[in-house]
């Protein structure tokens, strides 16, 4: 089974994440680049650290080569935002990387790109799964055998990767700092690109748990109160200004400030939105997915700007932020871009400006928060996940989206949206989401309120209706 989730395939390693699926994924793909004639321009791929990612690239470019279509091959660990800052600068009609992102350590996939850097579509994703379920032949040439007829081509675009987030940033205030700051890639990619932008704009720079660990340290490589405990500690004993940490394929981005305490993605999002209409006078609206905080919207209107609600899955995103030049466009699980760059997450791009925010302003984190609560309203959001077993799920999707029935909360609605999942919308300013996840067997309920009880609360109704 090869299905694209909100984030690419993504699948358990030797029960559908095998050679032979990638195979008849890449051949299914080489067929439509042909009969769209897509197969004029290079592929770029490369991949991260988890187990059979390197293998995997070479697999795809295999099939790609025996289907006389020619690959840029970055052939070392590499950052997801840099494979796509790729596709965008070599004008590339495709690009993939082989990751599983922030999934657990048993998962691997492949992330697909199009055109300018960015995730392949719902409807691009969906025209290659009817090509996949066509797939009768598979042609393939040897790895080495590639590489020496040049179908094969091994690319490194690092410098060019770092050189153009040195170029959006303001070097100068950034270097008369010397800020100290504590880097954890979570045993993934950012490490080198990371390192060296930091250490350029002369930081004081140490990191931790930089090795290559396929599982990750027993951690789930993503960003988050939980996973970052050993970074929050080591920032509060060692003394540091901030705190970085970055998932598997460092498209996601978390934060300790310098008193210990993890800054939320959904504050990431506010605080970055705020400093580039505030302090650097750029003008525009923003993006956010429908599980993303809603302060985004009151800051917005403040500006004289609008926010955007798109459904979860960054290509949302970027095609909002497009067609209404906005800003910034992000999410609560840790991914935002800014306008000018790729159009795609990037947790090392989004890192590079949070330092420079700290030292432009001249105020720690803690600070600007304070600035943006103080004037907006404190907000907090709870988020929970639950497993459930396969014959539930039927169950669930008809009380859901079917039947549309809904508890009774100790809230007053103002309004119902069914766009991705179920949103209810409170008048206090809160909200409730429920909705499955794209890229695991997860039922994810998601509450913003003025307070973590009523949040709480909202969850634990939702909970107990729907018996998960």
């Amino acid at each position: 089974m090869i299905k694209f989730g909100t984030g690419g395939w993504r699948s358990i390693i030797g029960e559908d994440f095998t050679k032979d699926n990638i195979r008849i994924l890449v051949q299914a793909l080489c067929n439509e680049m042909k009969d769209s004639g897509k197969d004029d321009k290079p592929v770029i791929v490369g991949y991260d650290r988890r187990f059979l990612s390197d293998l995997g690239a070479r697999w795809m470019c295999e099939v790609f080569a025996g289907n006389d279509i020619k690959v840029e091959f970055i052939d070392k660990n590499a950052p997801t935002p840099m494979i796509m800052f790729e596709v965008k600068a070599r004008k590339s009609h495709y690009g993939a990387a082989v990751t599983a992102s922030h999934n657990p350590a048993i998962y691997n996939g492949i992330k697909l790109f199009t055109e300018g850097g960015r995730d392949a579509s719902m409807e691009t994703t969906d025209v290659i799964e009817e090509y996949i379920s066509r797939v009768e032949k598979i042609n393939s040439m040897d790895f080495e055998e590639a590489v020496s007829k040049g179908f094969v081509v091994k690319i490194d675009p690092s410098n060019d990767f770092i050189d153009a987030i040195l170029k959006m940033v303001d070097e100068k205030a950034i270097r008369a700092r010397n800020l100290k700051v504590l880097l954890d890639p979570m045993y993934g990619v950012s490490k080198t690109s990371l390192q060296t932008i930091l250490l350029t704009l002369r930081c004081d720079l140490d990191i931790i748990n930089d090795r290559h660990d396929t599982l990750f340290g027993g951690r789930l490589p993503s960003p988050s109160a939980a996973t970052l405990m050993h970074l929050q500690r080591d920032v509060v004993e060692r003394g540091f200004d901030i705190g970085l940490g970055t998932d598997g394929d460092a498209d996601r981005l978390g934060v300790i400030d310098d008193g210990g305490r993890f800054i939320h993605p959904n504050e990431i999002l506010a605080l970055l939105y705020y400093y580039l209409n505030k302090y650097k006078g750029w003008k525009g609206d923003c993006v956010r997915n429908l599980a993303t905080t809603n302060l985004l919207d009151d800051m917005a209107e403040d500006f004289g700007m609008h926010c955007h609600e798109v459904p979860v899955g960054f290509k949302h995103i970027s095609s909002a932020m497009e067609k209404h030049d906005a800003v910034i466009g992000g999410e609560s699980s840790g991914g935002l871009t800014i306008r000018g760059h790729i159009r795609g997450k990037d947790g090392i791009f989004a890192a590079t400006l949070l330092i420079e925010m700290i030292c432009v302003t001249g105020k720690k984190i803690s600070e600007i928060l304070k600035e943006i609560y103080d004037k907006y309203g404190y907000r907090t959001m709870v988020e929970k996940a639950y497993e459930f077993k396969h014959e539930l799920k039927e169950k669930l999707m008809n009380t859901l989206y079917i039947d549309r029935k809904l508890p009774d909360f100790p809230f007053e609605v103002e309004k119902i949206s069914y766009m991705d999942g179920v949103k209810v919308y409170f008048r206090n300013k809160g909200w409730i989401i429920a909705r499955f996840s794209g890229t695991e067997p997860l039922l994810r309920v998601f509450s913003e309120m003025p307070d973590e009880e009523q949040a709480e609360k909202a969850c634990e109704v939702m909970k107990r209706f729907l018996g998960v």
